[in-house]
């Protein structure tokens, strides 16, 4: 029953919710600043549609299974609106849903999702090659369309498995210039209309993976050379995507994951190090989690993929970028 109120309080408070936020965007809308007698006015962005490109941590499967733990109903079904992922809190933001997780049956189904679990950086193209090919109202890239944007960690873990058979400097440059090409496409969809929101992909240094590497293999500090690739392909991203706030907007979830692995307790964690779910994702559930763990404390669901913990956050830092960047 506890769980049937918390839903129903939740959606009671949808509307209420999104009429805060259109008052404090509007509130926003125009800033006018007088110096010498000048003016000038900035519009604040408000999308028409979101687009999910990405890996599995961008992914809502077909009745909103996610890649972090799912939450249940008091009968069992699955509340694919509790513990959203990162780009669920961006869509929730202006009042937006996935078709993969619309309980309500809201006429706000603007967010779609095009992202696709073990998608790396070459997939992405494909998304938004499908995305751009697409007929009607769901097709297409525009003006107005917000567009989510985060890879890279499957890349990073493919091109680790080739170590030491592969040298790291050939590895290294090999994630270089993925990186180039992701933010290509990052580019590529502002070129289109859209404004962006991108994530660098998480350090997979800091993973449960890595730790379970580094003990088991000695030759090298297996945590440190995780580090050091997921650096390679973000910095690259970094650096080549269009450097202007007013239409790409930048999340550093690699620097984050690292300040929570150091004091997690400053983010309301109390686990950085292990991981919650005891079945493999996505068919981990509130009700298949190690003992004494939750999504909401926990930083990692599985070795390499975030808990709710991570999402949150991930989801916090996202949306003040959409809002807070002059788009």
């Amino acid at each position: 029953m506890m769980a049937s109120g918390l839903n129903q309080q939740r959606r009671a408070s949808q509307p209420r919710a999104r009429t805060m936020l259109a008052a404090a965007l509007v509130a926003a809308a125009t800033l006018v600043a007088g110096c010498g007698g000048g003016t000038s006015t900035q519009v604040t962005f408000l999308p028409g549609r979101i687009l999910s490109f990405g890996d599995e941590t961008s992914l809502l499967q077909a009745g909103g299974r996610k890649f972090a733990v799912n939450a249940l109903n008091t009968d069992g079904s699955l509340d694919c609106a509790t513990n959203p992922i990162w780009v669920q809190a961006v869509a929730s933001a202006y009042g937006f849903v996935f078709d993969q997780c619309n309980p309500t049956a809201s006429a706000e189904n603007k967010a779609l999702m095009r992202a696709g679990a073990g998608a790396k950086v070459d997939d992405i193209k494909a998304q938004v090659d499908a995305q751009v090919a697409l007929t009607g109202t769901g097709g297409g890239v525009k003006s107005g369309d917000l567009a989510t944007v985060m890879a890279g960690a499957n890349d990073v873990l493919e091109l680790y498995a080739q170590y030491p058979t592969r040298p790291e400097s050939e590895l290294i440059a090999e994630l270089r210039a993925r990186g180039e090409r992701l933010a290509a496409q990052v580019n590529r969809l502002v070129n289109l209309g859209a404004k962006v929101v991108v994530a660098t992909s998480i350090d997979m240094g800091t993973t449960p993976f890595a730790a379970a590497e580094k003990a088991a293999r000695t030759d090298t500090d297996r945590a440190a050379l995780l580090t050091r690739l997921s650096a390679a392909i973000n910095g690259r991203l970094r650096v080549n995507i269009l450097n202007d706030g007013r239409f790409v907007g930048l999340v550093l979830a690699d620097e984050m994951v690292q300040t929570m692995l150091i004091s997690p307790v400053s983010f309301g964690l109390s686990n950085a190090t292990t991981v919650n779910c005891t079945v493999a994702l996505p068919n981990c559930t509130t009700t298949t989690l190690a003992t004494d763990t939750t999504a909401a404390a926990w930083l990692w669901a599985d070795a390499t993929r975030m808990s709710h913990g991570g999402h949150s956050y991930l989801g916090t830092l996202a949306v003040q970028r959409a809002i807070n960047n002059p788009f």
